[in-house]
Protein backbone atom coordinates (compact mmCIF):
# COMPACT_ATOMS: atom_id res chain seq x y z
CA UNK A 1 0.00 0.00 0.00
CA UNK A 2 3.00 2.30 0.62
CA UNK A 3 6.48 2.22 -1.43
CA UNK A 4 8.96 4.72 -0.04
CA UNK A 5 12.26 4.50 -1.63
CA UNK A 6 15.61 6.84 -0.72
CA UNK A 7 13.63 9.91 0.37
CA UNK A 8 15.21 12.77 0.79
CA UNK A 9 13.52 15.56 2.01
CA UNK A 10 15.08 19.07 3.42
CA UNK A 11 13.81 22.53 4.73
CA UNK A 12 16.04 25.10 3.14
CA UNK A 13 19.58 23.88 3.48
CA UNK A 14 18.23 21.18 6.45
CA UNK A 15 18.15 17.59 5.70
CA UNK A 16 14.99 16.22 7.52
CA UNK A 17 15.12 13.13 5.92
CA UNK A 18 17.88 11.54 4.30
CA UNK A 19 17.47 8.60 1.90
CA UNK A 20 14.46 7.06 4.12
CA UNK A 21 12.77 3.79 2.79
CA UNK A 22 10.12 1.79 4.07
CA UNK A 23 6.74 -0.56 2.59
CA UNK A 24 3.63 -1.21 4.44
CA UNK A 25 1.34 -4.04 2.85
CA UNK A 26 -2.10 -4.50 2.04
CA UNK A 27 -3.77 -4.85 5.51
CA UNK A 28 -0.20 -4.99 7.29
CA UNK A 29 0.29 -2.95 10.70
CA UNK A 30 3.66 -1.25 10.61
CA UNK A 31 5.11 0.92 13.47
CA UNK A 32 7.74 4.13 12.16
CA UNK A 33 9.47 5.05 16.26
CA UNK A 34 11.97 6.96 16.82
CA UNK A 35 13.26 10.02 19.22
CA UNK A 36 11.97 13.64 18.31
CA UNK A 37 13.08 15.38 15.72
CA UNK A 38 14.02 12.13 14.02
CA UNK A 39 11.94 13.17 10.83
CA UNK A 40 9.18 10.88 11.83
CA UNK A 41 6.31 13.77 11.23
CA UNK A 42 8.32 14.80 7.89
CA UNK A 43 7.65 11.45 6.43
CA UNK A 44 3.97 11.89 7.02
CA UNK A 45 3.55 14.78 5.46
CA UNK A 46 5.73 14.00 2.60
CA UNK A 47 3.02 11.35 2.15
CA UNK A 48 0.19 13.02 2.55
CA UNK A 49 1.34 15.40 -0.40
CA UNK A 50 1.69 18.55 2.35
CA UNK A 51 5.79 18.56 1.95
CA UNK A 52 7.72 17.62 -1.54
CA UNK A 53 10.62 15.97 -1.61
CA UNK A 54 13.86 16.51 -3.47
CA UNK A 55 14.32 13.30 -4.37
CA UNK A 56 13.13 9.61 -3.85
CA UNK A 57 9.87 8.17 -4.65
CA UNK A 58 6.45 7.49 -2.75
CA UNK A 59 4.13 5.24 -4.16
CA UNK A 60 0.47 4.84 -2.41
CA UNK A 61 -2.03 2.23 -3.98
CA UNK A 62 -5.37 3.12 -3.24
CA UNK A 63 -6.53 5.79 -0.70
CA UNK A 64 -4.69 7.09 2.06
CA UNK A 65 -6.12 9.01 4.87
CA UNK A 66 -4.10 10.98 7.73
CA UNK A 67 -4.64 11.82 11.29
CA UNK A 68 -2.56 14.36 12.47
CA UNK A 69 -0.39 15.28 15.43
CA UNK A 70 -2.54 16.72 17.45
CA UNK A 71 -5.95 15.85 16.37
CA UNK A 72 -6.93 19.18 14.57
CA UNK A 73 -10.90 19.08 15.09
CA UNK A 74 -13.54 21.63 14.47
CA UNK A 75 -13.33 22.43 18.42
CA UNK A 76 -17.27 24.26 17.69
CA UNK A 77 -19.02 21.36 15.69
CA UNK A 78 -20.52 18.23 16.80
CA UNK A 79 -18.74 14.73 16.92
CA UNK A 80 -20.84 13.98 13.80
CA UNK A 81 -20.19 17.17 12.10
CA UNK A 82 -16.42 16.58 12.59
CA UNK A 83 -17.25 12.65 11.32
CA UNK A 84 -18.76 13.87 7.86
CA UNK A 85 -16.17 16.48 7.49
CA UNK A 86 -14.25 13.38 6.63
CA UNK A 87 -16.24 11.94 3.88
CA UNK A 88 -16.71 15.24 1.80
CA UNK A 89 -15.10 13.50 -0.84
CA UNK A 90 -17.26 10.64 -0.69
CA UNK A 91 -21.16 10.27 -1.44
CA UNK A 92 -21.86 8.24 1.54
CA UNK A 93 -21.44 10.91 5.06
CA UNK A 94 -23.65 8.38 6.78
CA UNK A 95 -21.54 7.96 10.21
CA UNK A 96 -23.78 4.94 11.29
CA UNK A 97 -21.15 2.06 10.60
CA UNK A 98 -18.57 4.22 12.68
CA UNK A 99 -20.46 3.94 15.95
CA UNK A 100 -20.90 0.04 15.47
CA UNK A 101 -16.97 0.10 15.22
CA UNK A 102 -16.79 1.91 17.66
CA UNK A 103 -19.59 2.41 19.93
CA UNK A 104 -18.51 5.13 22.53
CA UNK A 105 -19.22 7.71 19.60
CA UNK A 106 -22.50 7.54 19.34
CA UNK A 107 -23.27 8.42 22.89
CA UNK A 108 -20.39 11.53 21.86
CA UNK A 109 -22.04 12.33 18.54
CA UNK A 110 -24.10 15.32 19.98
CA UNK A 111 -21.18 16.71 21.60
CA UNK A 112 -19.08 19.94 20.65
CA UNK A 113 -15.77 18.27 19.61
CA UNK A 114 -13.82 21.39 22.21
CA UNK A 115 -15.49 19.94 25.54
CA UNK A 116 -13.88 16.20 25.18
CA UNK A 117 -11.13 14.69 26.63
CA UNK A 118 -8.21 13.98 24.89
CA UNK A 119 -8.70 10.72 24.21
CA UNK A 120 -11.92 11.29 22.95
CA UNK A 121 -10.76 13.90 20.63
CA UNK A 122 -8.42 11.61 19.46
CA UNK A 123 -11.29 8.28 18.69
CA UNK A 124 -12.78 11.00 16.85
CA UNK A 125 -9.75 11.70 14.71
CA UNK A 126 -9.07 8.33 14.10
CA UNK A 127 -12.98 8.18 13.11
CA UNK A 128 -13.16 11.24 10.99
CA UNK A 129 -10.32 9.78 8.76
CA UNK A 130 -12.30 6.37 8.39
CA UNK A 131 -15.10 8.26 6.95
CA UNK A 132 -13.23 8.57 3.84
CA UNK A 133 -13.25 4.44 3.18
CA UNK A 134 -9.37 4.88 3.28
CA UNK A 135 -6.91 1.62 1.85
CA UNK A 136 -4.22 2.75 4.54
CA UNK A 137 -4.40 4.54 7.75
CA UNK A 138 -1.69 6.71 8.46
CA UNK A 139 -1.41 8.42 12.50
CA UNK A 140 0.94 10.54 13.78
CA UNK A 141 1.10 10.13 17.46
CA UNK A 142 -1.92 8.19 18.95
CA UNK A 143 -0.87 8.16 22.42
CA UNK A 144 0.59 11.88 22.18
CA UNK A 145 -0.20 13.79 25.55
CA UNK A 146 -2.42 10.97 27.10
CA UNK A 147 -2.94 8.51 30.00
CA UNK A 148 -1.50 5.18 29.76
CA UNK A 149 -5.18 3.84 30.26
CA UNK A 150 -6.47 6.06 27.95
CA UNK A 151 -3.99 4.93 25.19
CA UNK A 152 -4.80 1.28 25.85
CA UNK A 153 -8.31 2.20 25.08
CA UNK A 154 -7.47 3.52 21.62
CA UNK A 155 -5.45 0.55 21.04
CA UNK A 156 -8.50 -1.52 21.46
CA UNK A 157 -10.14 0.08 18.97
CA UNK A 158 -7.57 0.34 16.42
CA UNK A 159 -7.39 -3.22 16.95
CA UNK A 160 -11.05 -3.31 16.20
CA UNK A 161 -11.39 -0.94 13.40
CA UNK A 162 -8.46 -3.56 11.77
CA UNK A 163 -10.28 -7.02 12.09
CA UNK A 164 -13.21 -4.93 11.05
CA UNK A 165 -11.94 -3.31 7.95
CA UNK A 166 -8.96 -5.35 7.39
CA UNK A 167 -6.89 -1.78 6.07
CA UNK A 168 -3.24 -1.28 6.50
CA UNK A 169 -1.83 0.95 9.29
CA UNK A 170 0.98 3.15 9.27
CA UNK A 171 1.72 4.24 13.18
CA UNK A 172 3.88 6.95 13.65
CA UNK A 173 4.82 7.10 17.70
CA UNK A 174 7.35 7.60 19.96
CA UNK A 175 5.95 5.27 22.37
CA UNK A 176 7.58 2.03 21.44
CA UNK A 177 6.00 -0.08 23.76
CA UNK A 178 2.82 0.46 22.37
CA UNK A 179 3.73 0.19 18.37
CA UNK A 180 5.42 -2.95 19.06
CA UNK A 181 1.87 -4.44 20.86
CA UNK A 182 -0.09 -2.99 18.07
CA UNK A 183 2.16 -3.92 14.84
CA UNK A 184 3.67 -6.58 13.40
CA UNK A 185 7.17 -4.68 11.69
CA UNK A 186 8.36 -1.56 12.39
CA UNK A 187 11.24 1.31 11.45
CA UNK A 188 13.47 3.00 13.62
CA UNK A 189 14.33 6.47 12.65
CA UNK A 190 17.31 8.45 13.76
CA UNK A 191 18.16 12.27 12.78
CA UNK A 192 16.21 11.31 9.16
CA UNK A 193 17.95 8.34 8.34
CA UNK A 194 16.45 4.66 8.65
CA UNK A 195 18.24 2.82 11.52
CA UNK A 196 17.05 -0.19 12.20
CA UNK A 197 13.30 -2.51 10.87
CA UNK A 198 12.51 -6.08 11.61
CA UNK A 199 9.84 -7.80 13.19
CA UNK A 200 8.70 -5.86 16.67
CA UNK A 201 8.58 -8.99 18.44
CA UNK A 202 12.57 -8.87 17.78
CA UNK A 203 12.95 -5.26 17.84
CA UNK A 204 11.17 -4.95 21.41
CA UNK A 205 14.12 -6.87 22.49
CA UNK A 206 17.11 -5.15 21.36
CA UNK A 207 18.76 -2.74 23.81
CA UNK A 208 19.62 -0.59 20.58
CA UNK A 209 16.09 0.11 20.04
CA UNK A 210 15.54 1.13 24.02
CA UNK A 211 18.97 3.84 23.64
CA UNK A 212 16.85 5.14 20.35
CA UNK A 213 13.61 5.71 21.68
CA UNK A 214 15.53 7.54 24.91
CA UNK A 215 17.28 9.71 21.95
CA UNK A 216 21.23 8.39 22.42
CA UNK A 217 23.01 7.01 19.35
CA UNK A 218 22.85 3.48 17.89
CA UNK A 219 24.54 1.89 14.99
CA UNK A 220 23.50 1.79 11.91
CA UNK A 221 22.62 -1.75 10.25
CA UNK A 222 24.63 -2.62 7.48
Amino acid sequence: MIRVENLVVRYGSATALDHVSLTVGAGELVALIGPNGAGKSTLVNTLSGVLRPVSGTVTVGGHLAHVPEGRHLFGELTVEDNLRLGAWRTKDRNPEWIYAILPRLSELRSRRARTLSGGQQQMVAVARALMARPDVLVIDELSLGLAPIVVAELARDLEAIHAERGLALLLIEQNARLAFDLCDRAYVLEAGRNVIEGECAELAKSPEVARAYLGGPIKETS
